[in-house]
């Protein structure tokens, strides 16, 4: 079984990254984690991606200014020239170009906390709280221009307990992530589930 080659993009901690290359260990997972980059010099998560002998880069988004493109044209490139096949975002805190989305049309997954269509963009646990729903979870999502809008891979659920604050529900939440993500990349990289769009 061939692999499918996987780069995970970080801007901070990349604790969903964690979860990814673990599951990416076993000898049956069909995606073989190949290249960690973080926007963001110095993120914590390159050197957990190191430690497990990932090829790491830093390309700093902040070095092109307001010149978004340009800065996705470095990081296109250098995705093309290590022939990566599927990119998962892992608390990569921009937002993406309808030009670059384009190029990674149906490969490009991203995880979500809330139960999408509920909640896109920020602060979403404050959000759920302040609503009083009782089921908050995580979602992840094929990567469309739209944000947060693009074809569900897959979904998990928490109960919300009375007396949550956004930091117990997140931490909940996380927890989440961390079983659906490596499920939903084990589903796409396998050809399981294909993006409708794609």
């Amino acid at each position: 079984m061939s692999k499918r080659r996987v780069a995970i993009l970080i801007s901070g901690r990349g604790s969903n990254m964690t979860a990814l290359v673990e599951a990416a260990k076993a000898s049956d997972y069909p995606a073989d984690i190949v290249l960690v980059i973080s926007n963001v010099a110095g993120a914590p998560g390159l050197a957990f991606a190191s430690k497990a002998g990932i090829e790491t880069l830093t390309i700093e988004s902040k070095s092109f200014g307001k010149d978004r493109e340009a800065f996705e044209h470095k990081l296109n490139d250098t995705l093309v020239a290590q022939k990566i096949e599927l990119v998962c975002l892992a608390g990569f805190m921009r937002l993406l170009t309808p030009w670059f989305v384009q190029q990674w049309q149906g490969r490009m997954l991203n995880i979500h906390p809330a139960l999408l269509p509920s909640y896109k963009g920020l602060h979403t646990h404050e959000r759920a709280l302040a609503d009083g729903v009782k089921i908050h979870g995580a979602t992840v999502h094929f990567v469309v221009p739209e944000m947060d809008s693009g074809p569900i891979v897959m979904q998990g659920d928490v109960p919300v307990m009375p007396g949550d604050t956004p930091e117990t529900l997140a931490k909940r939440v996380l927890g989440v992530e961390h079983r659906i993500y490596p499920e939903a990349l084990r589903l796409v990289a396998s050809g399981q589930f294909k993006s409708p769009a794609a």
